[in-house]
């Protein structure tokens, strides 16, 4: 299996023909359709299923396409990580997953004090729930996670982040419950909810206990700033983390905290055993050195 020929498969799924992927990836068509009928015999699989029209990815080409998109990223940063290493001066690329969150802000502290001395490196940031967060650490897709759950210790190294993010609901300001100072639980039982993926897994059972199976939750989502968009025009409460989305006097949302009061702490970690490259070493001395006086 080459990377070239992942190359084509992957640009003929994105543009659903073969023709104009072959256009755009400067071969023929013959070649194209001939390396993939190549790639469909060597993994025993058919990959497309094929109209006068257009293609579509079958089953199998679904599974293939996240695995070649994965293969192709670690052999793009494992060459620009090794011509890094020829650079006199510390360069390349560093791939750092963030949660959402007001206390990243020690990260942009980071990259200040970094860009100073060495210009050259460049910061890829990157969204995601803890799972799929880590999974791709794991694979060696990531540098480092920021992540807002427990730490595996076994499998991570970890450095804790000197802040929490408190938890609450953001809703319309004309609302009866934005006359309250806090939310309890029994005030959402019967309210249409949205809520993210990992913290209805992760956090809100720590808050609503044995009654989480009776909550009403209409959406679970990725980005805080979708749900608010869906609160502002009244189809639900989102909760979420404070100071996420404009809650201030001018705008038509507020921010009401849970009671009891619900936080959760912040972890930078990264593979145990992991090699970095000098561009690495010098983030994580330098993690090290703002985490140690950084305070949300």
């Amino acid at each position: 299996m080459e990377l070239r020929v992942l190359k084509y498969f992957l640009e003929a799924a994105r543009l659903g023909n073969i023709t104009r992927a072959a256009e755009r990836l400067h071969v023929t068509q013959p070649t194209m359709s001939r390396q993939i009928k190549d790639l469909e015999w060597e993994l025993g699989e058919k990959l497309f299923e094929r109209t006068n029209y257009a293609i579509r990815l079958t089953p199998a080409g679904e599974l293939l396409r996240e695995r070649a998109e994965e293969i192709l990223s670690m052999s793009e940063k494992t060459l620009q990580d090794f011509k890094a290493l020829r650079e006199d001066e510390i360069s390349g690329d560093l791939a750092i997953a963030c949660a959402e969150s007001q206390n990243i802000r020690f990260l942009a502290q980071c990259i200040n004090q970094i860009q100073a001395a060495h210009p050259k490196i460049r910061y890829h940031l990157y969204a995601g729930d803890s799972e799929r967060v880590l999974e791709k650490l794991d694979k060696g897709l990531f540098d480092f996670a920021v992540i807002v759950e427990n730490v595996d210790l076994e499998k991570y190294n970890c450095l804790t982040v000197h802040a929490v993010d408190r938890w609450g609901v953001v809703l319309h300001r004309g609302d009866a419950l934005a006359s309250r100072d806090f939310i309890e639980p029994r005030d959402l039982m019967d309210k249409p909810l949205m809520v993210s993926r990992q913290a209805l897994s992760a956090d809100m059972p720590k808050w609503f206990g044995d009654d989480l199976s009776r909550l009403n939750v209409i959406a679970t989502l990725d980005l805080s700033y979708n749900g608010s968009v869906l609160a502002k025009e009244g189809a639900g409460y989102l909760l979420t983390f404070d100071h996420l989305v404009d809650t201030s006097e001018t705008s038509d949302l507020c921010f009401r905290p849970l009671m009891p009061e619900l936080t959760t702490s912040m972890y930078v970690v990264w593979r145990k055993h992991q090699q970095f490259t000098r561009a690495g070493n010098v983030f994580l001395e330098t993690l090290r050195q703002v985490l140690e006086v950084f305070e949300g």
